[in-house]
């Protein structure tokens, strides 16, 4: 092969190694503030259950919670607590005092979270939010798909230069 010939090869392979560098792609994903009860934040007699189910709750994402800080508290709780809108099982105090609290989620498992007292017993204030690992998925853009012809185009190359050389 010629010095000139050779200096093509290479050019090519290096163009198709960038080419096919360019083409992968890894899907990402922020991370996601979810507004306990949508537009009706957190108040009695609101299904959050029906809420809950509509959403995908992710390992990082935050859970935001907006109340009247003068009548309602946020309570994480054991399942058991939970179902029996019961304090004793308390994990965690999310009530910061000012009415708006934030809490990340970290890691995969269903959260359970009350209001204080007769709010969760006689007003439903209580959601379950189940949190799943975020599982990254290598998805190919549609130009990847040429990178299965890659064989037949270098071939298709070399073809072309040993012909020209000639």
């Amino acid at each position: 092969m010629s010095r000139s010939g050779g200096v093509v090869w290479l050019k090519t392979v290096v163009l198709l190694a960038a080419a096919a560098a360019m083409l992968t792609s890894v899907s990402c994903r922020s991370t996601v503030c979810h507004l306990i009860g949508g537009k009706e934040l957190w108040k009695p007699n609101h299904n959050y259950t029906d809420w809950s189910l509509q959403q995908t709750f992710y390992v990082g994402d935050w859970l935001h919670f907006v109340y009247n800080k003068e009548m309602f508290t946020v309570l994480e709780v054991n399942e058991t607590s939970y179902k029996n809108c019961s304090d004793e099982g308390i994990i965690f105090n999310v009530t910061g005092g000012f009415g708006s609290d934030v809490i990340k989620l970290t890691q995969p498992k269903t959260y359970y979270f009350i209001a204080n007292g007769d709010y969760c017993y006689n007003n439903d204030m209580k959601v379950a939010v189940n949190v799943v690992e975020i599982v990254y998925v290598y998805q190919p853009p549609m130009m990847m798909m040429m990178m299965y012809l890659l064989p037949l185009q270098v071939m298709c190359v070399l073809l072309f230069l040993t012909r020209n050389r000639q």
